[in-house]
């Protein structure tokens, strides 16, 4: 592989068609297909949320990545990596699974739409989980593009957890602001149970024995990120204005149409 080939790691909470259509699933959809004409290379990961039908959508376990465990609050969690390929895009996604966090029926929420107790842990478990996949895939990305509050972690891991890793210690980290807000705060032992590798305690002083509800938890992203991209239209203003006012590079939304270019140039400007 030729050091001069640029890798760009994209981090997705829904992807079309592993979920039902929306407008984000979409465009986390085609960003990875999309960037490839500027030669970039991609790897994709998502939850395999239970709702994910893994026969019709031919996912299937990849032995030599799945097996670690992951200890969160004291107990051992093993993760299971699947990965399924859209052939008409000549890529593939990675699917981190857990179990106890993700053979559930629906996603986020039951079927009764009351959102689940340990969002938390499955946030700590799937962020700290492709940490540990991307390393055993021995591959280097110069940027990660962080698209859902499931991945939200992704940004403080990157620059605290993992800051000496050589596999992202030079990695740019992207953030997206979308309008995928959640009702039930992470508990108050949030901060402690995602403690992992080299973060320390005053990294995460912020959020100490606090709930964390969508805007903190959004906040903490932006502030571990090297850029914001708007991705969504009806984003929370005040999300807006604070990704703003931290003077980080900002892409305001661009819509559908050519997106890929600006998002592109986006990249590029932030390895400079």
């Amino acid at each position: 592989m030729s050091d001069d080939i640029k890798r760009v790691l994209y981090i997705s909470q829904e992807i079309f068609p592993y979920l039902p259509e929306t407008k984000i699933s979409n465009i986390t959809r085609l960003m990875p297909e999309d960037i490839q004409q500027f030669g970039w290379e991609t790897r994709t990961f998502m939850p395999k949320f239970g709702a994910i039908n893994e026969r019709r959508n031919q996912l299937h376990e990849v032995i030599r990545l799945s097996g670690m465990n992951l200890i969160i609050d004291d107990t051992d969690r093993p993760l299971f990596l699947k990965v399924a390929s859209i052939q008409s895009a000549r890529m593939q996604i990675y699917f981190i699974d857990n179990e106890d966090y993700f053979m559930r029926k629906t996603t986020i929420a039951d079927e009764n739409g009351k959102e689940f107790r340990d969002n938390d842990e499955r946030a700590i478990f799937f962020s700290r989980g492709v940490m540990e996949t991307v390393k055993k895939l021995r591959w280097t990305p110069d940027v990660i593009h962080c698209t859902g509050w499931i991945g939200a972690l992704i940004p403080i891991y990157v620059k605290k957890a993992y800051n000496d890793d050589p596999y992202f210690k030079h990695s740019k980290v992207i953030w997206s602001l979308l309008d995928d807000d959640f009702q039930q705060p992470f508990r108050k032992e949030f901060a402690k149970k995602m403690k992992t590798g080299d973060l320390r305690e005053k990294d995460i002083s912020s959020i100490k024995n606090k709930e964390l509800d969508y805007f903190a938890l959004s906040k903490l992203a932006i502030n571990h990120s090297d850029g914001v991209i708007q991705i969504a239209e009806n984003v929370n203003p005040k999300l807006i204005d604070y990704a703003k006012e931290t003077s980080k590079p900002f892409l305001s939304y661009q819509g559908t149409e050519d997106y890929i270019t600006k998002f592109a140039d986006f990249y590029d400007n932030l390895l400079k």
